[in-house]
């Protein structure tokens, strides 16, 4: 599977590095995670795949049944006790970094990427600054990851409460989330390694965009920021998410 990034100054020195939208990846995902807990332990019996390989498949399995939850809250009705769970949600979600949901986006099934960039940038630092956050991912990700699985005990214990366990499915959503990181981090790091200086295959494949260095170029502000005109333009002509792309924008 190729993954398509596309990467441009957004504020100053700041960089947004985003994925395009992928539809065919989601579809696949949803399409290979058993809907049941039946159906998990019958792929998971009848195969004879390592340990890690079934681990990330009750972890998919996990995330798919998380997933329709919070499909479930943000579909309550205004007011209601669900809805105003879906916005204190949307509320810790926002403080999510977009490195993170990069990195997150990159899976195990990604075989190469492409890199789009303006062409006014020097292709050699596209490469850097993506192989510095991938490297920098290895190492937050897997301390917090560590750190979340920790205090999962700790948050199961207030099941005991009449009330949702919110601490314990919040820290269940980081522990997944820093994990997914991680592994996008490494993957993300083996595609981007520059081969001259490794000796394995590189597997990435760099695109200078006149187009993406006219958008950016005239969706400069007086702050030095690319303006919400032309970062929606961006992100219509490039299938990018523009609500994770202003996270880099607004990045303090």
């Amino acid at each position: 599977m190729r993954a398509r990034l596309v990467v441009f100054p957004i504020r100053g020195k700041i960089w947004c590095f985003s994925r395009s939208v992928d539809q065919s990846a989601s579809q696949f995902t949803s399409t290979n995670t058993p809907s049941t807990v039946k159906d998990l332990w019958k792929k998971i019996s009848s195969n004879s795949k390592p340990l890690n390989a079934n681990a990330e498949l009750l972890v998919d399995f996990i995330s798919d049944k998380m997933n329709n939850a919070w499909v479930g809250l943000e579909k309550a009705p205004e007011g209601s006790f669900k809805n105003k769970l879906h916005g204190f949600g949307l509320q810790l979600l926002a403080r999510v970094k977009p490195s993170e949901i990069l990195l997150k986006s990159i899976s195990k099934e990604v075989t190469n990427v492409r890199i789009a960039y303006p062409s006014s940038l020097n292709a050699r630092l596209v490469r850097r600054r993506l192989r510095h956050i991938a490297l920098r991912g290895t190492v937050i990700h897997r301390k917090y990851f560590y750190g979340s699985v920790t205090l999962l005990p700790l948050t199961t214990a207030l099941a005991v409460l009449p009330l949702p366990n919110i601490p314990f499915f919040w820290v269940l959503f980081r522990t997944y989330s820093h994990w997914r990181a991680l592994q996008g981090s490494e993957k993300l790091l083996q595609l981007v390694t520059d081969s001259s200086r490794a000796k394995q295959y590189s597997f990435e494949v760099l695109e200078a965009s006149k187009e993406l260095e006219e958008l950016v170029r005239s969706g400069h502000d007086e702050n030095g920021s690319v303006n919400e005109k032309a970062i929606s333009d961006i992100c219509i002509k490039f299938r990018l998410n523009k609500n994770d792309v202003l996270k880099w924008r607004d990045l303090v």
